[in-house]
């Protein structure tokens, strides 16, 4: 289930607590937000001065890095990636296709980075990392509220234009984020690591009538919340790019695949086509670590071949929506 390194006590992301055969997700530990400049707070607004550590493999990293390309802040935070393999050792930087190393600390190991924030941390070692290079600490790792930070800390320092927390709609944007965390993006994962059949069935239950739920939902709009890109549909797309190529067989949720919900299906594939969701995709990443990594779920870490999945096929979506 875990190892201890270095005092660290370093578990896979998604193997952190098991109670009574069901997965329970423990919190992230820093929590800082990064203020607009007029306003205060030890961690302001600033171009450069920010670094944001990811996985590609990692669904809660994906998200932060959707929002990035959406709000145009490549010149405001440049970006690490991981390897794809997570063994003993955790999130690394051994060289390989696609990763991006740490030009900060030159860390081998996502550990590293944590310890330099706190040299007495001993508690999950996650990505995302955002890094402030001032106070050379953590200033958050919780993917949620990244993306808040992302969405308009820095519009006064030219970010692109647009708001994806709109607050006329904030209740429900955060009472649909609300069902798909318990339910989707966290429910894929309490169906791969129980450890009881009444576990399994009550995660797998609870994720497909979601889906079904979704595929209604989006029979009548083309986004979760109304006519609008919003956070909701940031939060989700990277469980639903994943669904088929793992999680439908990986984390047996297998009931359906992504690509019999005909709304849902067009409608991954009409945000895949938006540059800021397809140019964050990185399959190769994401099948080598979750068959290659999770060895509780896979023993032999033997990734299988890949499916035949055309994220870029036509869709009538933005046809459909408009009639």
């Amino acid at each position: 289930m875990g190892q201890m390194i270095e005092g660290i006590w370093q578990v896979d992301e998604q193997l952190a607590r098991i109670e009574h055969g069901r997965f329970q997700r423990p919190s992230s530990t820093f929590r800082h937000r990064i203020t607009r400049q007029e306003d205060a707070g030890d961690f302001k607004a600033a171009s450069d001065r920010y670094h944001l550590y990811v996985s590609l493999a990692c669904p809660w990293a994906h998200r932060t890095l959707i929002m990035r390309a959406l709000k145009g802040l490549d010149a405001f935070i440049p970006y690490s990636v991981t390897h794809w393999e997570m063994l003993d050792e955790g999130w690394n930087f051994a060289p390989g296709p696609g990763v991006i190393h740490d030009p900060l600390h030159q860390a081998r190991n996502v550990h590293e980075i944590y310890r330099r924030a706190d040299p007495h941390y001993t508690g999950r070692v996650t990505v995302p990392i955002l890094w402030d290079r001032v106070h050379n600490t953590i200033v958050n790792n919780e993917s949620s509220e990244i993306l808040r930070i992302f969405n308009d800390a820095f519009d006064a320092l030219g970010a692109a234009a647009g708001d994806y927390y709109p607050e006329a709609i904030r209740g429900e944007i955060d009472t649909v984020n609300a069902r798909i965390y318990h339910t989707l993006n966290n429910g894929v994962y309490r169906c791969g690591f129980a450890v009881t059949q009444e576990a399994y069935n009550e995660a797998a239950s609870e994720l497909f009538d979601t889906l079904d739920w979704l595929e209604k939902r989006l029979s009548h709009q083309r986004y979760l919340v109304g006519a609008r890109l919003t956070e909701a549909d940031i939060r989700l797309f990277p469980t639903l790019v994943r669904f088929d190529a793992v999680y439908h067989t990986h984390f047996k949720c297998s009931r359906q695949r992504l690509a019999d919900y005909p709304n849902l299906w067009g409608y991954t594939r009409d945000l895949f086509q938006h540059p800021a969701f397809g140019a964050s995709v990185d399959l190769d990443h994401i099948r080598r670590h979750y068959f290659g990594s999770q060895r509780t779920v896979n023993p032999t870490g033997i990734v299988p071949l890949p499916s035949n999945i055309d994220f870029r096929a036509p869709h009538d979506r933005a046809r459909r929506s408009a009639t």
